[in-house]
């Protein structure tokens, strides 16, 4: 089931990846996920340098497997933290929010290997041309800033486009998800809200039990009138978020309303005026345990999937 290009090129155990989420994704989370087999990943977000790099030293304290720094292209501190990853040895970068095109020959003089987030096909044959390693591919499903096409539809898409290892992001939680996923031809995944619900997350109990207690039409999209829409848990917040872009507010103004709601709910605890990002598949989490455990049973999940799946073979097909 695993034998994947991704635990060569990056080597890692499982092919599962942490999503790399603002505030959530701290060292102590990427550290937990990377002992357990997959790969850890620090968010840099919107972040100083300073913190980035204290982040990764505090991870190499905690384990020696591989793991990855995610790099939102849109920061102001960006170039600095391409600066910091080269100078700290850090073996994998993730990117959002742009194009890593500018910084991949730096990237490759320090033998760091660069896996940006793509929304679209054209965006996954332009940078496989470039020289990326891989590529997340992220369906709408997932929560945070968001793109159209769905997963289900845009994995099988990039996959016959570029001959680079896939990894599939969006809507994936569980087992089943992961064998969906291989099906449609990734050769890996990444999850986010599932990581969100770990022990190791440093993330407030409200933000969690948030999340526990979503049913599935829960998790909504905002902010599409601005042309960055961002999937949360709704609330308050969202409720009038939603007034306010529907009164015809100005991009600005509904910027300025967003400004450090994240943080709120994920630092403060306050999930009703905050911004609880999350997935689709907030409803199926229903608990809160280690990395190590999620990802043994992800794998266990996955196995008795495909155990299944080939209790099928040979069997007839009557047309």
């Amino acid at each position: 089931m695993f034998d994947s290009r991704l635990k060569e090129l990056l080597g890692i155990k499982y092919p599962i990846f942490q999503g790399g989420m603002a505030w959530v994704a701290t060292s102590e989370l990427a550290a937990a996920v990377s002992e357990a087999g997959g790969l850890g990943i620090i968010a840099a977000g919107n972040a100083p340098g300073d913190y980035v790099r204290e982040e990764i030293r505090k991870l190499k304290e905690m384990t020696d497997k591989p793991f990855g720094v995610n790099i939102m292209l849109l920061s102001p501190f960006a170039e600095d933290i391409v600066d910091i990853v080269c100078d700290e040895g850090v073996p994998v970068v993730t990117t959002g929010a742009g194009n890593p095109g500018k910084f991949l020959e730096r990237f490759r003089k320090h033998n760091i290997k660069v896996i940006p987030v793509v929304p679209t096909v054209s965006l996954a044959k332009r940078l496989e041309k470039q020289g990326v390693d891989a590529l997340i591919v992220e369906g709408t499903e997932a929560g945070g800033h968001i793109g159209e096409l769905t997963t289900m539809a845009l994995v099988p898409q990039v996959r016959d486009a570029v001959s680079i290892p896939v990894i599939a992001a969006g809507g994936i939680a569980d087992g089943r998800g992961i064998v969906a996923a291989l099906a449609l031809g990734a050769d890996g995944v990444q999850l986010g809200t599932r990581f969100v619900c770990s022990t190791e997350a440093k993330v407030h109990q409200n933000y969690k039990d948030k999340l526990i207690n979503a049913k599935d039409r829960d998790a909504l999209v905002t902010g599409r009138s601005t042309g960055h829409p961002v999937r949360v848990i709704k609330n308050q917040f969202t409720r009038e978020f939603i007034e306010l872009e529907k009164s015809g507010a100005s991009i600005e103004d509904l910027e300025k309303m967003g400004s450090g709601r994240l943080r709120m709910a994920v630092v403060e605890g306050d999930v009703d005026k905050g911004s609880v990002m999350s997935g689709q598949i907030a409803g199926m989490i229903n608990d809160i345990k280690p990395c190590h455990e999620i990802i043994q049973q992800l794998i266990q999940e996955a196995q008795q999937v495909l155990g299944k799946l080939n209790n099928l073979e040979g069997g007839e097909v009557h047309e």
